[in-house]
């Protein structure tokens, strides 16, 4: 309420302005301020003018306070989510564009008739481009803020701002992630790009019951990290965004922000590698924490199902990881003592191959 009667009022003033300005034209000619105060005086006809400019720039003002306060609540609330360190980089370019439109001044508001509106236009044009270069270059602005310490290059002291972790939609709704943050083994801020968000949504819009429970899923993850979970979590907005996939977009706002991208994603991985993206891929972290399983050793599987070449069968241990039994197929069903004959580890997983302990008994 109160921002609408800051509104109103601004309003009923520039109004007022205006209304002298148009009543005292061969005043405000020779001298534009001069004329506006002397506007006031000029009998009943300034007057007229002065209240007819006032109560039009009234009507103007609350016609559109409503829009442009829900407006201004919306930008401030945005902006209370960004961390300190954003505010003051974009602070930085705004204040730098402004003082480049502060020399152009003299110049623009010579131009006749619409000198004084297209200073006040290249003012916000300039201070709108200030602060965004600002945001997109606010690690660069840190560093530099930082200074040298102790007349070493800044490089070497490294900066100071704390790693972003990019999430990906497909370690969102795998779930881990949240239980690797509360152990601890994650620092810094997990960022969370708006455009994965409305991926996550779709996806539990969905017609199809099982990517609808995913969707939720997925969801229901992000609300346990933000609400019990001690970690930074930052709701990332551009409002430039580009149209595209969501990898690709993924990929550019890791290198904006010079974090990593989190993912179990085999294919988002290649990419990021190939990009020079750090990536922290969940899978390469739990195969890095599963029972090393060496050729030679002795262990004991159930078959539960055929392979893909024929007399395989394929068991699994309690961790999820396949085991590939060789001449298993016969054996399906049953719980037997197996002889592992190889590891195969990748980003996608760890695959084990073995043999049947009784066929090497045979032999």
């Amino acid at each position: 309420m109160l921002m609408k009667r800051v509104i109103q009022t601004f309003g009923l003033l520039i109004g007022a302005l205006l209304g002298q300005q148009m009543s005292a034209p061969q005043l405000a000619g020779e001298s534009p301020w001069m004329g506006t105060l002397l506007g006031a005086t000029t009998g009943a006809s300034g007057t007229l003018s002065l209240v007819i400019g006032a109560g039009a720039g009234f009507l103007l003002a609350t016609s559109v306070a409503g829009p442009l306060s829900r407006s201004l609540h919306h930008t401030i609330d945005r902006l209370s989510d960004y961390p300190l360190s954003e505010l003051l980089t974009g602070m930085v370019g705004l204040l730098i564009g402004l003082a480049l439109s502060s020399f152009l001044y003299p110049y623009v508001t010579d131009i006749p008739y619409v000198g004084q509106v297209l200073a006040a236009g290249v003012a916000l044009a300039l201070g709108y481009g200030g602060l965004s270069v600002g945001l997109r270059k606010r690690d660069e602005l840190g560093t530099l803020l930082q200074g040298r310490r102790r007349g070493e290059p800044s490089e070497k002291t490294g900066p100071r701002y704390e790693e972003h972790k990019i999430l990906d939609t497909s370690v969102i709704i795998d779930g881990r992630i949240a239980d690797i943050c509360k152990t601890g083994f994650i620092e810094g801020t997990l960022v969370i790009p708006e455009f994965v968000l409305e991926e996550l949504q779709h996806i539990a819009d969905s017609s199809d019951l099982l990517k609808r429970n995913r969707g939720r899923r997925g969801l229901d993850i992000l609300n346990k990290i933000q609400k019990e979970l001690d970690v930074k979590v930052l709701i990332y907005e551009d409002a430039n965004e580009e149209p595209g996939e969501v990898d690709s977009k993924l990929v550019k706002l890791a290198k904006a922000m010079k974090g990593k991208v989190v993912t179990n994603d085999f294919n988002l991985n290649k990419v990021c590698e190939l990009q020079g993206v750090s990536v922290l891929n969940i899978n390469d972290l739990a195969n890095a924490v599963k029972p090393v399983v060496l050729p030679g050793e002795e262990i004991i599987v159930q078959v539960i199902k055929d392979g893909k070449e024929h007399g395989q069968g394929v068991a699994y241990l309690d961790d999820g990881t396949m085991i590939v039994v060789e001449g298993g197929r016969d054996y399906i069903g049953t719980t037997m003592e197996v002889l592992v004959t190889s590891v195969l580890q990748t980003s996608a997983g760890r695959m084990i191959f073995a043999k049947p302990k009784l066929l090497e008994k045979a032999l």
